[in-house]
């Protein structure tokens, strides 16, 4: 079995940690069980692009338990929990190609690895997978990191129509990865249909804003042990993730600035409580900074310059171009290392700005990523999605789709039982009235 990791040695502590994990994760384990004695996915190749963490592991042992014959890439250079990787090799015999702090050669190198596999299926967070497999089927070679575009100029026409043609559709994760393949969609490009994880309720209501709320505070604290009481704390974007993050710094006691550039997600966190202004007015006042947004340059060097003496800057966005760190280096005139994941910027002003975990996500650079109570649900929606795409995607157009409805709800359901929560149901008196039109006052 070939597999590119750091190091197999540590894979009885990555084992530990998995089984810490998986007793927060009953909604993964029950599906688990029924995939072993159904077979959903048996015959499919399955190449997954995602953080390779303790929750990522219970997602591949579902997914191999289905039948899924499956390699795993990472999805970030920073994401990686090196032990976990080493468990998956060594415990299930799954391919791993992730080493935390990779280069971006090495990085692209594993995403080679996974397009290799020539899956039947991706599963993605950030469309980095599908985006190259996209580059290679349209040939647009100056887009892919050199080492990919030379394997696929390698493989003849017909074989990158084959290529391209054995793949019967992808499942998306997160908010950045979606908005690239709306793009592609909307573009015409798109070849095959992807369902978004992200659209699902039981995903975004509760990963993104709890899940990215508590692990990106994790991360600042974890970083820099800087206290977040009394502090000023800028969130741009009010997304479900800024959400999140602006309601756990508040609960931390720091007084909190939203900037937003859409005037019905700023009017929402208005009438939540915060505070809202442009991030010109935000950058002299804030202590700390976090970019939740998944656009570019979110904060600028003009903003940096404007930053008072200690500030600490981070993001928790998928990629790492919302800080613009090509303008923090081009206005510093010293640069080092303070303490882990956290590098000092002196600026030409003489003011000094700490940049965390490399301006990458900081919830899995310097902290541990979500908790595994809400990743059960995200992914059990990539586990089911995986098997709904397996069994339609004849019927499917090349286009996003939403997680189906009945997906959602049965994760729900699943996640309540575990809980050993019981809700009310409808008595049929009530289902007439609600299906009814003419019954008023």
């Amino acid at each position: 079995m070939d597999y590119d990791i750091k190091d197999i040695t540590l894979a009885e502590k990555g084992r530990l940690r998995i089984e810490w994990a998986e007793m927060s994760m009953p909604v993964l384990r029950m599906i688990r069980e029924r995939f072993s004695n159904e077979k959903p996915l048996e015959g499919i190749k399955l190449s997954a692009c995602l953080h390779v963490t303790t929750e990522t592991a219970m997602l591949m042992r579902t997914l191999k338990a289905g039948g899924a014959d499956l390699v795993l890439c990472a999805s970030n250079p920073l994401s990686t929990q090196d032990d976990v990787a080493a468990a998956l090799v060594a415990d299930h015999e799954i391919p791993v190609y992730a080493i935390k702090g990779e280069d971006h050669k090495t990085y692209y190198s594993h995403i080679l690895s996974a397009l290799k596999h020539k899956p039947h299926l991706t599963m993605d967070d950030g469309a980095d997978l599908v985006s190259s497999i996209h580059f290679i089927a349209l040939e647009k070679w100056d887009d892919l990191e050199p080492s990919v575009a030379a394997w696929g100029k390698g493989l003849s026409q017909d074989e990158r129509k084959q290529f391209l043609s054995q793949v019967l559709g992808g499942t998306e994760e997160t908010t950045t990865g979606v908005i690239r393949l709306r793009s592609m969609e909307k573009d015409g490009v798109l070849q095959f249909p992807v369902i978004s994880v992200n659209d699902a309720n039981t995903k975004h209501l509760f990963d993104n804003r709890y899940g990215t709320g508590q692990s990106t505070i994790d991360g600042i604290i974890r970083a820099t042990n800087r206290l977040l009481a009394g502090s000023t704390f800028v969130v741009s974007g009010y997304g479900w993730c800024g959400r999140g993050v602006a309601a756990r710094a508040k609960g931390q006691g720091a007084h909190v600035i939203v900037c937003e550039v859409d005037p019905l997600r700023a009017l929402e966190a208005v009438m939540d409580g915060y505070h809202v202004m442009p991030i010109e007015e935000a950058a002299p006042l804030g202590d700390f900074f976090c970019t939740l947004t998944g656009d570019i340059n979110v904060i600028r060097a003009e903003h940096f310059l404007q930053m008072k003496d200690g500030a600490i800057i981070c993001n928790s966005g998928h990629f790492d171009v919302e800080l613009d760190l090509p303008g923090l280096k081009e206005h510093s005139v010293a640069q080092r290392p303070i303490r882990e994941f956290v590098e000092e910027y002196t600026l030409e002003n003489g003011h000094r700005v700490y940049l965390l975990g490399q301006g990458r996500l900081i919830n899995l650079a310097a902290a541990e990523g979500h908790p595994s109570s809400v990743m059960d649900m995200s992914f059990a929606n990539q586990a089911l999605c995986a098997e709904y795409m397996t069994k339609n995607h004849e019927r499917m157009e090349r286009k996003v789709y939403r997680v189906p409805e009945e997906i959602d709800k049965e994760i729900a359901r699943l996640k309540l039982e575990s809980l050993g929560v019981q809700i009310d149901t409808l008595t049929e008196e009530q289902k007439t009235y609600l299906s009814s039109w003419h019954m008023g006052t």
